[in-house]
């Protein structure tokens, strides 16, 4: 089973063709992007350098560079617009989840676009692109042909302890169930 669909859909509900089964899940993960400074950094950030941008300003309007002041503002305004668009891209995420019967990826984008692949775990083999100095740079989940990068919002070590991860539930799900007759 090797089936791609693509749906946009909002951000806030589900929808009817959001897959439901009854399989035990082996592996769930979400990822999602990286953000070191929170909102309050944020808000400490813009205070910080909007009050050392205007005493700079005032100091250049007072010798007579009148413009430089503006300019300040300006600068002011391109480091607000940057960081809002870089917390809006942070809305992203990646879900992974495996069962004994499907391995499903699905991928929502900061404007709320929906990419969703599902797989036969038993043909899915886990591929790493690694480098000697840096470590692990790519994982790619590949399938009868087709491939799908994941996880590359991780950094080299967590996509090695990912991979390792995603690795034993792989493994779990070609063992198939397990009967135990005493439970």
């Amino acid at each position: 089973m090797d089936l791609r669909r693509e749906t946009i859909r909002s951000r806030t509900g589900a929808t009817a063709d959001t897959p439901s089964n009854d399989d035990p899940v082996l592996f769930s993960a979400r990822i999602t992007p990286h953000r070191s400074l929170g909102r309050r950094g944020f808000l400490a950030l813009m205070v910080f350098f909007g009050v050392v941008s205007f005493a700079a300003g005032v100091a250049f309007l007072l010798i007579g560079a009148w413009p430089v002041f503006g300019f300040f503002g300006l600068d002011v305004l391109i480091l607000y617009v940057g960081f809002r668009y870089n917390f809006r891209t942070a809305d992203a995420v990646e879900d992974i989840r495996i069962t004994p019967s499907e391995l499903h990826i699905r991928r929502v984008t900061h404007r709320g676009h929906v990419v969703e692949w599902t797989f036969n775990p038993l043909w899915v083999r886990l591929e790493e692109i690694a480098d000697l100095d840096f470590g692990i740079e790519r994982l790619t989940l590949t399938a009868r042909g087709r491939s799908v990068a994941i996880a590359h919002w991780l950094g080299p070590n967590e996509k090695a302890r990912f991979a390792k991860a995603l690795s034993a539930a792989l493994a779990a799900a070609k063992r198939g169930p397990i009967y135990n007759p005493l439970t």
